[in-house]
């Protein structure tokens, strides 16, 4: 997590001076909650929360401690008995650090997921523009990174909303599920704190009581959301890698915006480089990373160890901060993402006709002919047009013509059925159709 790659939003979630305000606000609550139980006096409750709601919590104070202490929650507590008086011996009854601890990282987790998925529908929006701007514009479909069929660029962008679109869902069911608070004590049997002061605190900080704990949070939540991150991760890769591909030289048929000013190379002044979606590439590796440890993190000794905290500590602020930078980022490619229809229609040409093989093959085998024998006569001319391409990069040989020059294709095709099916229309005909599917409009 470094300041080239965050936002100072999603940063401050992970500040050491929100992680303490919000241990504060549990312990504030459960002492509200033991107030009413008449576990401790009203006054110290209110007390607690005057001055310790008041206070500025000092960092340097609070490392300090711990320096001596070797324990961060102790550290703290030490701090807030400093600010609040004799009534701070009422804070913490009956709870374990890790209470506190996790209770906080989940807080912080709702709340970075809410920035989240705030980034998650700004690059919706982004997309759903572009792909509507684009719905007609045809571009060759490629599989191996070979020519394909056509397809539309619209499509590609319709492709890539509806998979955020099951991201954003999978999101709001890991935000669900990670949104738990456990403030059950030592070994998670509230044998010296009430239940019910777990589900007061759990529906002050917006959060739900932990159906059974142990010492800690079960890591099986922790483990799908991170799980979650990286498969968002991975969409944003996915889509990173089509925009360079596209941006090819040799290809060129999108590319990221150029601004004004801007250089490419410090060596060569043509270039103009995809460096946005190559740093998406790596920045999306980097929120991967987190998954296996999460996983690991689940198979904690007996009722608790701390394994799983080193990690924790590092993979909650670093995943959600980049992956919020990475969404912003891919939010800013689409939206000025440069489109050459040109370009695409002129790559489509280069192999005179060829994409239209599937449809010869298909109506010569609606005409009587069998498979096998479709199959050979189609490949035996598209074969000539790939030798053909191969040595010039532009075919001089022209798929139709050879088609309507062979004898063998003519006893089943005549030549109008034959340049019937080179129209474009018959591969984009069901835009409409695919876009009322994603878009619920066409």
């Amino acid at each position: 997590m470094i300041p080239r790659y965050s936002r100072q939003e999603m940063v401050d979630i992970w500040s050491p001076e929100s992680k303490f305000r919000i241990w504060f606000e549990i312990e504030a609550h459960a002492c509200d909650a033991l107030a009413e139980l008449g576990v401790i006096p009203k006054d110290a409750a209110k007390t607690i929360w005057e001055k310790g709601g008041a206070a500025t919590f000092d960092v340097a104070r609070i490392d300090e401690i711990e320096a001596v202490t070797k324990h961060d929650v102790i550290a703290f507590l030490t701090h807030l008995a400093e600010i609040v008086g004799p009534d701070a011996r009422f804070v913490h009854q009956g709870m374990t650090s890790s209470d506190v601890l996790d209770t906080c990282f989940n807080v912080q987790l709702v709340k970075a997921t809410d920035l989240l998925l705030k980034d998650m529908d700004a690059l919706l929006a982004a997309i759903k523009r572009r792909a509507f701007e684009h719905k007609d514009t045809v571009t060759i479909g490629r599989s191996h990174g070979i020519h394909a069929e056509p397809v539309t660029f619209g499509l590609k962008l319709a492709e890539a909303y509806a998979e955020f679109d099951r991201c954003k869902k999978r999101l709001l069911n890991a935000r669900e599920e990670i949104a738990t608070c456990a403030i059950s004590g030592a070994v998670g049997t509230f044998a010296n704190i009430d239940p019910r002061v777990e589900e007061h605190v759990a529906k002050a900080m917006g959060l739900a009581a932990e159906p059974v704990s142990t010492q800690v949070i079960p890591r099986d939540r922790h483990a799908m959301y991170f799980a979650t991150l990286g498969v968002i991760a991975s969409s944003i890769e996915r889509v990173a890698v089509e925009i360079r591909h596209l941006q090819r030289t040799e290809v060129l048929e999108a590319e990221e915006y150029f601004s004004p000013g801007q250089k490419g190379s410090s060596a060569m002044p043509h270039k103009r480089n995809p460096v946005l979606t190559e740093n998406l590439t790596g920045l999306s590796r980097l929120v991967r990373m987190a998954v296996t440890p999460a996983m690991e993190n689940v198979a904690l000794w007996h009722e608790r160890d701390i394994s799983h905290s080193s990690v924790e500590r590092m993979i909650g602020p670093d995943t959600t901060v980049t992956l919020d930078f990475a969404l912003a980022r891919l939010t800013g490619v689409i939206d000025k993402l440069m489109v050459y229809p040109e370009r695409m229609m002129g790559n489509m040409d280069r192999l005179g006709g060829l994409v239209h093989s599937q449809r010869i093959l298909l109506a010569l085998t609606q005409a009587g002919s069998s498979r096998e024998d479709a199959y050979r006569l189609v490949q035996r001319n598209a074969m000539k047009v790939w030798d053909s391409y191969q040595v010039s990069g532009d075919s001089k040989v022209d798929f139709l013509t050879e088609l309507l020059n062979d004898a063998d294709v003519r006893k089943y095709l005549s030549e109008e059925e034959i340049r019937d099916r080179f129209d474009l229309g018959y591969h984009t005909k069901n835009v409409d159709v695919i876009f009322k599917r994603v878009f619920g409009e066409s």
